[in-house]
């Protein structure tokens, strides 16, 4: 009996190793491996962003070129001035709200359940991704990146 006890608790602890190292198979992991998502990556980054320390210096020059015709200078426009500067900080707040809003958005998209959907968004979207975004798929980290030949590339974050 004492046998018979001690082979149920040796069969019951391999079923639980067993169950452990499978794991959870309801969704197939994607493969380790390097993807090309264009041969090459001319359009990557840029134009989807904001300049916001741009946009602010414009509105400034804007704002005190619209002064006419008092005040002729700065220190005789210091109340002007002072206007502008608030009136442009606002347009400046706003802008970096907005970043950050567009920012978060953009992470969310990043994150994809099927390695096709991972490939076809940053392809359609070039100037909304930078080198160096990670892209989540079905849980594995991927990095955008460009290979020896100029190719861009979705590569495994860790090897």
């Amino acid at each position: 009996m004492r046998l018979a006890t001690v082979q149920l608790e040796l069969l019951s602890l391999l079923m639980t190793v067993a169950i452990a190292g499978v794991g959870c198979v309801h969704t197939q992991a994607p493969e380790r491996k390097i993807y090309v998502i264009s041969e090459d990556s001319v359009g990557i980054g840029g134009s989807g962003t904001y300049d916001c320390d741009a946009e602010f210096k414009q509105c400034m020059k804007r704002c005190w070129d619209n002064r006419y015709p008092w005040p002729h200078n700065k220190k005789q426009g210091a109340w002007y001035y002072e206007r502008c500067e608030q009136d442009c900080n606002r347009e400046y707040n706003e802008c970096e709200k907005e970043k950050e809003k567009e920012e978060a958005e953009r992470r969310n998209k990043l994150t994809f359940s099927r390695m096709d959907e991972a490939i076809d968004w940053p392809r359609n979207h070039k100037a909304e991704v930078a080198l160096g975004t990670v892209v989540v798929v079905a849980g594995v980290a991927f990095i955008i990146t460009t290979g020896g030949s100029g190719a861009l590339i979705l590569a495994p974050l860790a090897l």
